[in-house]
């Protein structure tokens, strides 16, 4: 059964952030089919750092920070994946 979001932050130690991103990684694995591919991954990243590059280079007064805190998200669970689909989660 899937832990809630409040259950996931108390055993993240209250880390709303990285629960954020086991939502996100979830999402994104139930979304889309795994990652080919370092070569798709790295696209896929290269997206995504895009997308934050758009806001971090508004103006301070216009940025989104909501939307920077998404791009950071999808970023970290973009990596995470890249791992996991990659065979790249061990050390070594």
């Amino acid at each position: 059964m899937a832990r809630s979001r409040e259950e996931l932050r108390l055993a993240l130690g209250a880390s709303p952030f990285l629960a954020d991103l086991l939502t996100e990684l979830a999402t994104a694995q139930q979304r889309y089919k795994p990652l080919n591919s370092l070569h798709e991954a790295y696209a896929v990243l290269l997206e995504e750092v895009d997308e934050l590059w758009d806001e971090v280079r508004k103006k301070r007064e216009t940025r989104d920070l909501p939307a920077v805190r998404t791009e950071l998200l999808q970023i970290a669970a973009m990596a995470w994946r890249t791992a996991l689909d990659c065979g790249l989660e061990e050390r070594g």
